[in-house]
């Protein structure tokens, strides 16, 4: 039986994994419904976080009655924009349910069980090391009211982070992925000075997939970011920001007519700094960043200690003399790559290292 039960759990983790980044504040929550050994609904948390997964998996006309409920998180149990998910749980007259995780949302944490088992609904929590680290962002939003923070950075097997003769250094499914890892994140942070340089989008370059593109922030202290840049015209089609400390309005009108929205800071120089930015990127509902910089600007996050993780990926090909960086290395070098993710680069590695 407890076999049935992991198999039913790692499909909701599954369905969870569809909408991670997405939803805002709340987490991505997978949950399938179970009868007679076969699965009859499945939902997962609805883009921008409402309906929940219990919701959506629920709210069919489908005979639910004594079914089994496999959920990835503990069900709510407050009062939002939408009714607590036991209610529904308790209307369409669920027999089981088994969940993996305590929601540390003080409002639910530890009492979706009490709740359910009083109303004769058995609600219990199995444990899962499978997916032991599948809500980490959450959880650390949760504790520290930051968002996770996450970068990515591309170098060569001689440790080089710039090819001087051509424009990429991993190879093509090396660059799928990374555009998958946008898809993951609510907002991407990157500098005017890297995009200026690449006249990069920033998008979710795969087909089904780019219309999740994050929202941007640029890291523009001095106003340097080119007028005429390919960015500009999907200002329309998703949030971008300009972070800057110019508070001359005759300088930032240009880029608010070119649909930035602006932010202003004093600074961006030491750790207080850098987390005033983080609280008000929180504030603006963004529970997920990526910094995409350069090596320059990541060395800052590295030695501020500044992020939770950090996806390297490293090309099978040394450069040698065609290989440059504009910065030290020795913040790359001193971390420990052992967590490889399984998966086929065609001979490149993808690292994701744990920070903080």
């Amino acid at each position: 039986m407890k076999k049935n039960h992991n198999f039913f759990l790692n499909l909701a983790f599954k369905i969870a994994e569809i909408n991670i980044g997405n939803t805002k504040l709340n987490p991505s929550v997978g949950t399938v419904v179970v009868k007679r050994n076969s699965v009859i609904s499945s939902g997962v948390t609805s883009i921008n976080g409402r309906p929940h997964a219990e919701y959506n998996a629920l709210n069919n006309k489908i005979n639910y009655k004594n079914a089994n409920l496999y959920v990835t998180l503990e069900p709510c149990t407050h009062t939002g924009l939408t009714q607590p998910c036991v209610n529904i749980i308790k209307k369409k007259k669920i027999k089981n349910v088994f969940y993996c995780f305590n929601d540390p949302d003080k409002r639910t944490f530890k009492k979706a069980k009490l709740i359910l088992n009083k109303d004769n609904v058995n609600c219990k929590k199995n444990k899962y090391n499978k997916y032991k680290s599948f809500y980490k962002s959450y959880f650390f939003k949760k504790k520290k009211n930051l968002p996770f923070t996450s970068a990515k950075l591309a170098i060569s097997k001689d440790y080089f982070t710039i090819n001087k003769k051509e424009k990429w250094l991993s190879n093509h499914k090396s660059r799928k992925i990374g555009n998958l890892l946008r898809s993951k994140h609510d907002c991407i942070v990157s500098t005017s000075k890297s995009i200026n340089k690449d006249n990069s989008l920033l998008n979710c370059r795969i087909n089904g997939l780019n219309e999740l593109k994050p929202d941007l922030i640029i890291i523009d202290l001095e106003l340097k970011l080119k007028k005429k840049l390919k960015l500009n015209k999907l200002n329309k089609k998703r949030k971008t920001f300009l972070l800057t400390s110019i508070k001359n309005e005759k300088k930032l009108s240009p880029y608010k007519k070119l649909g930035y929205k602006i932010i202003i800071v004093n600074s961006l120089k030491n750790k207080k700094d850098f987390n005033i930015l983080f609280e008000k990127i929180y504030k603006y509902g963004y529970g997920r960043i990526l910094f995409e910089t350069g090596l320059t600007f990541l060395n800052t996050l590295l030695k501020k200690k500044l992020l939770n993780d950090l996806y390297l990926f490293q090309s099978n090909k040394k450069i040698g003399g065609d290989g440059k960086n504009n910065d030290t290395l020795k913040y790359l070098k001193m971390l420990k790559l052992k967590n490889i993710l399984k998966i086929n680069l065609n001979n490149d590695k993808l690292y994701n290292v744990r920070i903080r």
